[in-house]
């Protein structure tokens, strides 16, 4: 067994390693410079254009070419905004999931008199698809900021078309205002609103099953889940929907989370996994500790990122990208939810990287204060990972969720062009226990449901089963699921 267990260490750090071999960046658009970009986004319009905001209170568009020489304003709100402070700014962007038809889009900027998060939304021009319409913006929300620092800034729709938005503890040092354990303000908080509808005196309505919602104790509604400190970007995984988000540290810890609805994430009781301003001896009960956390030995602010679902880097598929602000150092996260979380360094680079951001084909980027947008690129030619070989970059299989389960379990797969494709479950024993499809498919991203019975209609007995996918008669990958009955 001890011989088993050190082969087993063994091949983490070589794989890590080998990893870290396969990726590198490069200059994405060389002949473009921004100020302080702070975040990247496209609009879903299939346009392929990208938008790069910029800190003092600029949105540029381009066209997603790496001979792109020239971008447009799309939008400019200097005048606006309030960027006195390292951490103020025009922070965040989003576009309306039906933005191709009714033209809306959604910022977040922190103004002045009185210090403040502005949440608004804005209009593009119907005669000129690269600038909006500035005199168009219709305010949502506003937030008092108590300081200059720790303003979140991050806004993003999720799966279920609701605005989330990342809202700091209000700043200063170790939350002196106690805003991450106080449900009667909106600071210290991931908020869900419904921006399609308006509800009594809101400018905006509240979706009605926020965990708040008919509370009695004066909670906030909007309050989707608490007890954060900077919630420094967080997206949805675009297979799973789950929440990811990098929560910047005080003194020691930086940490990563997953989201869920009215869970408390600890701070200021925690930072990270340890005591930070222990109330009642670091009592824990009920709180939702990280899944990831790193120390100031390794960086001194996290930058959320994304989970990779794009198509260049196939060695990446599944995992979370992130970053430290100060060290430049670039992670993934390989986590199922299950299994230990294996974390992985990337990249040490000496790049400030604000942020990531992705593209209509979910490529993922960074946006860097050298004033430079870099992309995540592949440096193999055609393998996949270390243990498999060569694998066609146009084809993967996803990992299932949830895993394990007890009664149905979806599998995502992407097909980069027109195949054959089956997918088949097979027991630990490699036996064949189910087909569950086996027909002609498009370029395009799929899923599949299995309900954990075989191919005569029979129930399975809980274990741990295989399921393959196999292209043109060959078979490209295989990953393990678990069954629970």
């Amino acid at each position: 067994m001890k011989y088993f267990i050190f082969f087993q260490i063994i091949f983490l750090i070589l794989s890590g390693t080998f990893l870290n071999a396969q990726i590198d960046l490069e200059i994405a658009f060389p002949n473009l410079s921004f100020t302080r970009p702070v975040d990247l986004r496209h609009a879903g319009d299939n346009s392929n254009r990208l938008f790069v905001i910029e800190q003092r209170g600029i949105i540029s568009v381009f066209s997603n070419n790496l001979a792109v020489t020239d971008k447009s304003i799309f939008l400019n709100i200097e005048n606006k905004v309030r960027d006195n402070g390292n951490e103020e700014g025009l922070l965040g962007l989003a576009f309306h999931p039906n933005y191709e038809n009714n033209g809306y889009f959604f910022v977040d900027y922190t103004a002045s008199n009185p210090r403040r998060t502005v949440i608004s939304r804005y209009k593009v021009s119907t005669m000129n698809p690269d600038s909006a319409l500035v005199d168009s913006e219709f305010v949502l929300l506003e937030i008092n900021q108590p300081y200059s620092n720790h303003n979140g800034g991050q806004i993003a729709f999720g799966p279920d078309g609701y605005l989330y938005i990342a809202m700091g503890d209000g700043g200063s040092g170790g939350d002196p205002l106690n805003n991450g354990q106080d449900l009667t303000t909106l600071l210290g908080s991931i908020l869900r609103i419904d921006v399609n509808s308006q509800q009594d005196t809101l400018k905006y309505a509240i979706p009605a099953d926020n965990p708040f919602v008919g509370n009695f104790s004066g909670f906030r509604e909007e309050i989707f889940a608490f007890g954060l400190r900077n919630p420094w970007r967080f997206s949805f995984d675009s297979i799973s929907g789950k929440l990811w988000t990098g929560d910047v540290g005080q003194n020691i810890y930086e940490e990563i989370d997953i989201i869920e609805s009215g869970k408390n994430y600890g701070w200021r009781v925690m930072e990270g996994y340890h005591c930070y301003f222990p109330p009642s001896g670091c009592d824990t009960i009920g709180l939702t500790m990280p899944i990831w956390e790193y120390d100031h030995g390794e960086g001194q602010s996290v930058t959320g990122g994304y989970v990779y679902r794009g198509n260049e880097v196939p060695q990446l598929y599944g995992k979370y990208i992130y970053a430290d602000y100060v060290s430049g150092k670039i992670w993934s996260i390989d986590y199922d939810g299950i299994n230990p979380v294996s974390n992985n360094l990337l990249l040490d680079t000496s790049l400030l990287i604000a942020s990531f951001g992705v593209d209509q084909n979910n490529e993922q980027y960074i946006c860097s204060f050298d004033g430079k947008i870099y992309k995540i690129i592949s440096l193999l030619s055609g393998n996949t990972s270390p243990d498999q070989e060569s694998i066609p970059r146009e084809f993967q299989l996803g990992q299932n969720y949830p895993n394990p389960f007890n009664s149905n379990t979806i599998i995502p797969f992407y097909i980069g062009k027109k195949s054959n494709v089956e997918i088949s479950i097979y027991n630990s024993l490699g036996k064949h226990v189910d087909t569950l499809i086996n027909k002609i498919y498009d370029p395009g991203q799929y899923t599949i449901e299995w309900n954990g019975k075989n191919n005569q209609n029979s129930v399975q007995a809980s274990g741990i089963y295989f399921y393959k996918l196999k292209v043109d008669g060959k078979i490209l990958f295989t990953r393990k699921l678990i069954l629970i009955k």
